[in-house]
């Protein structure tokens, strides 16, 4: 072979230690944005159409589900548990707006670590993103069904026996509502990616409205002795309560994964980032007020419909928490479209990288969207959806989520030292002493989780890690020349 004319080979890789440091170039990252395997996603969102991804895929459980989890934890001192958790969401917010403007790819997090701290790091963190919104996807629908009931319950006086509406462990044997929503949502996800964020934003605006309703008829039943004792755990309470309801902001994180399908990414990617997060918190300390001051807290213990139940107990009809229960319906379906497509792209980039099969990357070429990917992610959301309750998906979700957050905020840090020059769509302000408080909120949340989520997450890494060195390490696009990738 003519060694002037072949294409120049990488580097060799003298030990292990070399391949799990190897950094993928923020050059490449960005140039391969939108390629897949037959064909290239579509760029077709703008801002709007952003910020609604971000807002469906955050707002929706947390508040209509997890609510009646968190609030046995920390009394009517939820409230500061929401603010907590809103705090900690934020200082990782403005680290992926700035991320997400400078890197606008699909991977997110994954692909921000794996351009900052090498392969092995971007692995660990696309494996805990699967573990955010896979896992995320079932616990969203397993808090669908409860609604799905009341809604059935209210309109013809029957619901779906509880043998087919709750998983093992929870008195049932598999929940059929939380496979049926992952399905619908893997329908619309099919048709492209365009027509699916028409339909979240459709929704996001019905769980709103839903939401602003709850709020104007349940303010009316609020009892200021409702209120007292403020803190009855103390600040454990309000620790432990805020770590639950971190699951409730997950998603904000969502519009990052658009960045391949976004017209203006630089633009847009950090704006549709902070306005969402703003939205949602706004909306989430509004109803944890209201609520805790109609019901009194201890109440709230082994109900997962909390809001519906507080409107019927205001008013003494049934109307309102029907009409709370539909927006329920459509607000959790819309968290369970918008996860799901984040989760999706995710497994597209890392396909894309070699860590995972290929099939994860291949584009339909007359929708733009990796139809196979879709499937596959879709029935695994779906039977886990179908077989786990949803407080363990909840604390499993919350921890993944914490522990990328808390690298996305150390990613900062490296990429301004390492690619001062890039362009930038937004800067986090203070940097790096905001990223670094960012990391710290993380770490502390993560600290008033139980020994149980610890351990669960613990195995997840080390099943993670058996697949990284079994398949992803040996198939690593790296090892190839940077123009077979093209």
């Amino acid at each position: 072979m003519d060694q002037g004319t072949a294409s120049p080979a990488p580097p060799p890789h003298t030990g292990l230690g070399a391949r799990l440091t190897r950094r993928k170039p923020v050059r490449r990252l960005v140039a391969e944005g939108g390629r897949g395997e037959g064909g290239t996603l579509r760029r077709s969102l703008g801002v709007w159409q952003l910020t609604m991804i971000s807002i469906g895929a955050t707002l929706g459980t947390g508040i209509f589900v997890v609510l009646g989890e968190a609030v046995p934890e920390a009394g009517p001192a939820v409230v500061l548990s929401f603010v907590l958790a809103g705090i900690t969401a934020l200082f990782s917010a403005l680290s992926y707006a700035e991320l997400a403007g400078t890197i606008p790819v699909s991977g997110s997090s994954y692909s921000y670590t794996y351009a900052t701290m090498g392969e092995l790091v971007g692995w660990v963190i696309g494996w805990c993103l699967i573990l955010e919104y896979g896992v995320s996807v079932a616990a969203v629908a397993v808090g669908w069904g409860e609604y799905l009931n009341e809604l059935l319950d209210g309109t013809v006086g029957a619901t779906i026996p509880a043998a087919f509406s709750a998983p093992p462990g929870d008195g049932g044997i598999v929940n059929l509502p939380a496979l049926l929503v992952v399905l619908l949502a893997m329908v619309f996800l099919l048709g492209g990616a365009r027509e699916s964020a028409t339909a979240n934003a459709v929704m996001v605006v019905v769980k709103i409205a839903a939401l602003l309703m709850f709020c104007a008829v349940a303010v009316t039943g609020v009892r200021a002795g409702n209120y007292t004792p403020f803190a009855p755990l103390g600040a454990a309470g309000v620790n432990a309560a805020a770590a639950t309801l971190f699951f409730s902001y997950i998603g904000f994180d969502a519009a990052s994964t658009a960045g391949e399908e976004a017209k203006d990414p630089r633009r847009d990617l950090p704006r549709a980032i902070i306005l969402s997060l703003i939205v949602v918190t706004v909306l989430y300390c509004l109803v944890a007020v209201v609520a805790v001051g109609a019901m009194p807290w201890r109440d709230f213990t082994g109900s997962e419909a909390a809001l519906a139940g507080i409107l019927e107990d205001v008013t003494g009809h049934a109307f309102w928490s029907v009409l709370l229960a539909l927006g329920a319906v459509v607000a959790i379906a819309s968290v369970v479209l918008a996860v799901l497509y984040g989760q999706t792209r995710i497994l597209f980039s890392m396909a894309r990288d070699g860590l995972v099969p290929t099939v994860f990357s291949k584009v339909h070429p007359r929708t733009g969207t990796p139809r196979a990917n879709t499937l596959i992610v879709s029935a695994f959301c779906g039977l886990l959806a179908a077989a786990i309750p949803l407080g363990r998906l909840a604390d499993a979700t919350s921890i993944g989520t914490l522990f990328a957050f808390a690298l996305v905020n150390l990613s900062v840090i490296v990429l301004r030292r390492t690619h001062p020059e890039m362009p930038r769509g937004f800067r986090v302000p203070l940097s790096p002493l905001l990223p670094l408080v960012g990391f710290g909120f993380c770490v502390w949340t993560m600290a008033g989780l139980d020994l149980i989520t610890w351990t669960v997450f613990g195995l997840w890494l080390a099943v993670g890690l058996v697949i990284y060195f079994g398949y992803g390490i040996r198939h690593s696009r790296l090892d190839a020349p940077e123009t077979e990738n093209r």
